[in-house]
């Protein structure tokens, strides 16, 4: 079942990288709309650390994303880099939580 969450955790944050197409049809956008957000996808990543998923694992998910040549066209544009930013502070903020 751990697999599984570690698919999860991959196919939610490519998911956000990639963002909506240009071509999305009207139930895309308000699908999109409603859970194509950072707040979502902290949420997914979040019940998958619950199963099992390690942050370190997630961490090498976000790692093979920014390398991999199969996840360049993913990429490519500005506002992905973006995303990918975001999602990889959330997570990062995860593996070091600051004591106040």
């Amino acid at each position: 079942m751990k697999e599984w969450h570690l698919e999860h955790v991959e196919k939610t944050i490519k998911k956000f990288i990639t963002g909506l197409s240009e071509t999305a049809s009207i139930w895309e956008k308000r699908q999109h709309k409603r859970y194509g957000t950072i707040a979502n996808c902290c949420k997914q990543v979040d019940y998958d650390l619950k199963h099992g998923v390690t942050i370190d694992e997630v961490i090498l998910v976000l790692h093979k994303v920014k390398n991999d040549e199969t996840f360049a066209p993913v990429l490519q544009s500005e506002n992905a880099i973006q995303r990918f930013n975001e999602i990889e502070k959330y997570v990062l903020s995860l593996k070091n939580p600051r004591t106040e």
